[in-house]
């Protein structure tokens, strides 16, 4: 049986594959998810799947046998197998896709760099065209099922034998609103590394964070959305 609502001619797939005692199982994934599954923003495996069933063949259309599924896995279970196939088995997307996310996110991580790196020597920032250029001479290599921002510092220190490169910091104190607290701590942590906090009598929340200073706009556009402009900010210093 085939997925349905996949026409086998026009459809390339998505996979996930997992070999287990000699026999192939297989799940069909949205690959626009599964970088958020993987990184556990998604947590419902059921929301990743193209298909709620278990393949031994998914491009034949091919479904497992119920038999060989409880032997090895001791159940049927579409959602129980599919997370052992996501951590046990290995993801495999279209060349296409992976092409496509691969130049997104390299994109992403040159900006980031670009808009955050400086040379040490002068202080200055370096030209994106220098940074491409050391990327190309580190031969470094951009994975399509990671976030951009998490391959950053990997990547900085494939380029330091190369670029004298390193990123301008910023130590900055914010002061979160007692009844904005709750929300605070993604966006804290989405922009830098948390330094020392304090909670403060009246229940407001005092923390000192560091950002790259490239992204200090936008930290501040952030916290200022948050609070509704009732934070207190403060630059404390550069690094």
């Amino acid at each position: 049986m085939r997925p349905q609502g996949f026409d086998q001619e026009k459809v390339s797939f998505n996979l996930a594959r997992l070999k287990k005692g000699g026999e192939t199982f297989e799940i069909v994934i949205d690959p626009e998810k599964i970088t958020d599954y993987l990184n556990k923003k998604i947590h419902d495996v059921s929301e990743i799947l193209l298909a709620e069933k278990i393949f031994s063949d998914a491009k034949r259309g091919f479904e497992a046998s119920h038999e060989h599924m409880e032997a090895l896995f001791n159940t049927t279970d579409v959602g129980v197998i599919a997370k052992k196939i996501l951590k046990e088995g290995e993801i495999q997307l279209t060349q296409e896709y992976r092409d496509q996310k691969k130049q997104e996110k390299l994109n992403r991580v040159l900006d980031i760099i670009t808009r955050n790196a400086i040379d040490p020597r002068s202080g200055l920032p370096h030209p994106r065209v220098r940074i491409e250029a050391a990327f190309d001479e580190a031969k470094v290599k951009i994975d399509p099922l990671k976030e951009a921002e998490d391959q950053v510092n990997e990547i900085l220190s494939k380029l330091k034998p190369i670029l004298p490169i390193k990123f301008a910091l910023k130590e900055i104190s914010v002061v979160i609103p007692a009844n904005y607290t709750g929300k605070a701590y993604s966006v804290i942590d989405s922009y830098g590394k948390k330094i020392q906090d304090t909670w403060q009598n009246d229940g407001s929340w005092n923390v000192i964070v560091e950002i790259p200073a490239g992204l200090q706009n936008d930290f501040f556009d952030a916290v200022n959305r948050l609070t509704q402009g009732s934070a207190e900010t403060k630059i404390l210093r550069e690094k």
